[in-house]
């Protein structure tokens, strides 16, 4: 086979490749744009801020003071900041731990039946903070992903030119 003919088929495959990359580079980043903006669009309608008091806030959330949860990292230092709230609901104990006692005790202690509620609320409050903090974290993930597929989409259409070219100046 010549030399021009394999410089022809190299180039056309490294076009082709160019292109699937390049598509796939705007799927992902559309897609973190989409996980950004969703999370960033429902935090901010819940209106979460952290208190204005730093003094109110354990050491290492009072950078946050003030500060409304509007992202990823926002939602997780909020959703710290209930893990230490819930923490002292019951002397560290989680929700399931008071929930079986409460149960084992006929349900009828009103104590145990608060601290339940009251850890089922922050617990799930936890996750539903953490739930927004990995959608943002797998959007950031695929935000960069994107910019790496562009960049290998540009070096391959950068190789299918001179491919062409060189096929041109072969016999």
């Amino acid at each position: 086979m010549k030399r021009q003919r394999v410089d022809k088929i190299v180039s056309i495959s490294g076009l082709i490749i160019a292109v699937v990359i390049a598509v796939a580079g705007g799927l992902l980043l559309w897609g973190g744009t989409f996980a950004h903006n969703t999370v960033t669009t429902e935090l901010t309608t819940q209106k979460i801020t952290f208190s204005e008091d730093a003094t109110k806030l354990p050491p290492e959330l009072q950078s946050w003071a003030g500060t409304q949860v509007t992202d990823g990292p926002s939602a997780k230092a909020y959703s710290d900041l209930i893990a230490v709230h819930v923490a002292g609901v019951a002397g560290g104990k989680t929700y399931s731990e008071v929930s079986e006692e409460w149960m084992a005790g006929g349900m009828k202690d009103a104590t145990l039946a608060q601290q339940r509620t009251t850890l089922f609320m922050g617990e799930s409050l936890r996750a539903m903070l953490l739930n927004a903090y990995a959608f943002w974290t797998v959007g950031t993930v695929a935000i960069i992903a994107s910019f790496a597929a562009f960049g290998v989409a540009i070096a391959l259409l950068i190789l299918a030119l001179l491919g062409f070219r060189h096929a041109k100046e072969v016999e």
